[in-house]
């Protein structure tokens, strides 16, 4: 599910810090929210569904 991934809007958290250390980039598409290394685009992102993004996200958001 990662073909096709350079022509999605990548953005990072507004916590991410602006001094380029360890954050993750999301997209959000239709069917699926793409997960990559800002650090490091050239390598394959991974995609996950958006339901499971959101469980995701609102585990995190309790913490």
């Amino acid at each position: 599910m990662n073909s096709g991934t350079s022509e999605l809007a990548w953005f990072k958290s507004s916590y991410s810090g602006s001094q380029g250390d360890s954050c993750v980039e999301i997209a959000i598409a239709e069917q699926a929210v793409h997960v990559r290394d800002s650090k490091d685009v050239a390598r394959p992102a991974f995609a996950v569904g958006r339901a499971e993004w959101a469980r995701f996200a609102g585990f995190v958001a309790q913490r």
